[in-house]
C-alpha cells in the first residue's frame, strides 16, 4: 500500500510517500480502505519528534480516516451494526496516512447520511475530543457559557457548533477580525480578537461580571491565569493542548473561593473501551445533528496524499479555518 511516513524528525518536507506492507486486522478490528485522512495538530507534533505514538500504534501519522470496511473481525463488526463494504469513519492511534488502516471496531462510526469521504474524515478526532472534554469532563449544560480558545481551529469549529446545538452560549477567541467573523458565522454568540483585546476582561464583561462556566483551552501557559480570572463560580477549565507552554501560574485563592475545577486530558493513549464509549455517545447524540445539517464539518483545504508536506506547512501557518484533509485516489 501507499503511505506517508516521517522519514526523519523535522520540517514538513520530511513527510514522504512510500510503500508499506498492508496492515492486518486482528480480533475486534477492521481493515479500512482509506479514501480520506484528516490532518491534525498532533500529526505536526509527531513529525517534529514531540509526540511519539503510544506503544503498539503504527509509526505512521494520522489519527482519523474515512473509507470502506474491507475486512476484519466479522462478529465484532456485526455487533456494532456494521458490515464489510460499509462506509465508515474512524478514530485511530496512528496509521491514518495510508491507503489501508486498521481501526478498533468500537472506534468506527458510519458515515453520516449526506456527507462525502472528505467531510467524514474531518469528524473523528475533533468530535471525539470535544465530546470527551467539553461535555464529559467539562459538564457543559444548556444555558451555560463556553469560552473556546482558537475558535477557527478544527477543535474550535466543532466546539462552537456542538455547544450551540446543546443550548449553550458560546464565546470564541481568534487571531484576526476575519477569523472572528468566521466564528460568528458558525454560531458563536461573541468573538474576541485575542491580538487586540483582553479575552478575560471581555468575557467577564459579556457575562455581566459573572464569568464563563467552561473554558476549552488549547494554549495553557500564561493563558491559565487569565482563564481562572474569568471563570464563574463552580467553573471548569479543560486543557487539551499546551501550545503556549506547559508551565502556568495562577491565583489559587480564586480556585478555592469560586470552587473551580482545572482539568485536562489527552485522548490518543486512552484504552479502546474508553474511546468506544465516546463513539456510542456521538452516534446517539451527535450523528443525528450531522444528518439534519444542524452541525457540519468545516473543510478549509484538501490535498492529495502525496502533498502531505504542503498540508502540514499550511497547518503551521495557522491561517486555516476548520479542517485540512488528505485524499487517496
Amino acid at each position: 500500500m501507499q503511505a506517508v511516513e516521517i522519514s526523519s524528525f523535522g520540517a514538513p518536507e520530511v513527510l514522504r510517500l512510500t510503500q508499506r506492507p498492508a496492515p492486518v486486522a486482528g480480533a475486534g478490528e477492521v481493515l479500512i480502505r482509506v479514501r480520506a485522512s484528516g490532518v491534525n495538530r498532533p500529526d505536526v507534533l509527531q513529525r517534529s519528534g514531540a509526540y511519539p505514538p503510544p506503544p503498539g500504534a503504527s509509526d505512521l501519522p494520522g489519527l482519523e480516516v474515512a473509507g470502506v470496511i474491507e475486512s476484519g473481525d466479522v462478529a465484532a463488526i456485526a455487533a456494532e451494526g456494521l458490515k464489510v463494504g460499509d462506509r465508515v469513519c474512524a478514530l485511530v492511534a496512528g496509521g491514518g496516512y495510508a491507503e489501508l488502516c486498521v481501526a478498533p471496531v468500537g472506534q468506527c462510526l458510519p458515515v453520516p447520511a449526506g456527507l462525502d469521504d472528505v467531510q467524514a474524515a474531518a469528524l473523528p478526532e475533533t468530535f471525539f475530543t470535544v465530546w470527551s472534554n467539553v461535555f464529559d469532563r467539562g459538564h457543559l449544560q444548556p444555558g451555560e457559557t463556553l469560552l473556546v480558545q482558537g475558535g477557527t481551529s478544527g477543535i474550535g469549529v466543532t466546539a462552537i457548533q456542538l455547544a450551540k446545538a446543546f443550548g449553550a452560549t458560546v464565546i470564541a477567541t481568534a487571531g484576526s477580525d476575519d477569523k472572528c467573523a468566521a466564528c460568528l458565522s458558525l454560531g458563536a454568540d461573541h468573538a474576541i480578537n485575542y491580538r487586540t483585546q483582553d479575552f478575560a476582561a471581555v468575557a467577564k464583561a459579556l457575562t455581566d461580571g459573572q464569568g464563563v462556566n467552561v473554558v476549552l483551552d488549547m494554549v495553557a501557559g500564561d493563558y491559565v491565569a487569565r482563564e481562572v480570572e474569568c471563570l464563574a463560580e463552580d467553573g471548569r477549565l479543560v486543557i487539551i493542548a499546551v501550545q503556549g507552554g506547559v508551565k502556568a501560574g495562577f491565583n489559587a485563592g480564586l480556585v478555592l473561593r469560586r470552587r473551580l475545577v482545572i482539568t485536562g486530558s489527552t485522548l490518543r493513549p486512552r484504552p479502546v473501551a474508553f474511546k468506544a464509549a465516546i463513539a456510542q455517545a456521538l452516534r446517539d447524540k451527535v450523528w443525528p445533528l450531522l444528518e439534519q445539517g444542524r452541525v457540519r464539518p468545516v473543510i478549509h483545504s484538501t490535498f492529495e496524499a502525496s502533498r502531505a508536506a504542503e498540508a502540514h506547512a499550511l497547518m503551521e501557518t495557522n491561517q486555516h479555518i476548520g479542517k485540512i484533509v488528505l485524499t487517496w485516489a
